[in-house]
């Protein structure tokens, strides 16, 4: 029986995104339909702006054309060649979008609020139907990953594999001692050192995922849970200030994991010689 949260239930803010439903073997979970959601939000959405783009821009389109320049000018800033922005941007901007509507979502009326009562242990629970795919450590690791592996086998295409892997395992450092020891003796001391950095860079990889992924959860997580403490001291009037700040912090760790990204893109497609 659907009901909301006025009853005596009560529901605490888990680490984890609860299952609401199965489709064979997947478990749909609340974060997983609220991602669903922001997904085919931007796929409306562009279907209906690139309905209506013309030739010659004007009202509403020229926002949307400025607000893009002011992004392609932020992505070149980063890679420093528009050629390269122009290939990343979109990939960017969809990151960006997927993530700051993610986070506003979870500030809507009914999110979190409005789901079922279910025994569990002995005990009944409340399950939200709806929570922000952000404060799921889940999506954001899948999001991390994307980021991540996505910005390597870019890489990969961009130098080659084999400049690219002795970026990582630098078998090419170890080659290059018998061919210059004669001219340059200091090579047998500063190869190795190079191979070694290389490993770090591994280890520097699986960083990147747990940064991204816990820096974007923890914030959103922790929204959650002060907006959930103020609306319990007072559910009317309190909270508002709170729900602002969310709104901020929301689309400001969306753009540090979209321009972090960006980054990592940017360092993975330039030779290392430069």
């Amino acid at each position: 029986m659907v009901e909301e949260t006025t009853q005596t239930t009560s529901h605490e803010s888990t680490l984890f995104a609860e299952p609401v439903g199965h489709f064979g073997g997947l478990t749909i979970t609340n974060s997983l339909i609220n991602s669903w959601v922001a997904v085919f939000i931007i796929v409306v959405v562009s279907v209906l702006i690139g309905h209506k783009i013309r030739q010659v821009p004007r009202g509403i389109q020229n926002v949307f054309e400025t607000i893009v320049e002011a992004g392609m000018n932020l992505c070149d800033s980063v890679t420093g060649n528009r050629r390269k922005s122009e290939k990343f941007f979109p990939f960017i901007l969809a990151l960006f979008l997927f993530i700051v509507i993610n986070n506003w979502m979870g500030l809507l009326p009914g999110v979190g609020s409005i789901g079922v009562n279910e025994m569990e242990a002995g005990h009944e629970i409340f399950v939200p139907w709806f929570r922000a795919g952000a404060a799921d450590l889940n999506t954001t690791l899948a999001l991390a990953l994307i980021a991540v592996v996505g910005s390597n086998v870019i890489g990969i295409f961009a130098v080659g594999a084999w400049h690219y892997f002795n970026k990582f395992v630098n078998i090419k450092a170890f080659l290059d001692i018998p061919r210059k020891i004669l001219k340059d003796p200091t090579i047998i001391l500063v190869n190795p050192i190079k191979a070694f950095v290389g490993l770090v860079e591994i280890i520097g990889e699986i960083a990147k995922v747990a940064s991204l992924s816990f820096r974007l959860f923890g914030n959103i997580f922790a929204g959650e849970v002060l907006l959930m403490s103020m609306a319990a001291l007072c559910a009317f009037v309190l909270p508002v200030p709170f729900m602002f700040l969310e709104l901020i912090v929301g689309i400001i760790q969306a753009l540090v994991f979209a321009v972090l990204t960006l980054v990592y893109l940017t360092i993975a497609t330039t030779a290392e010689e430069h």
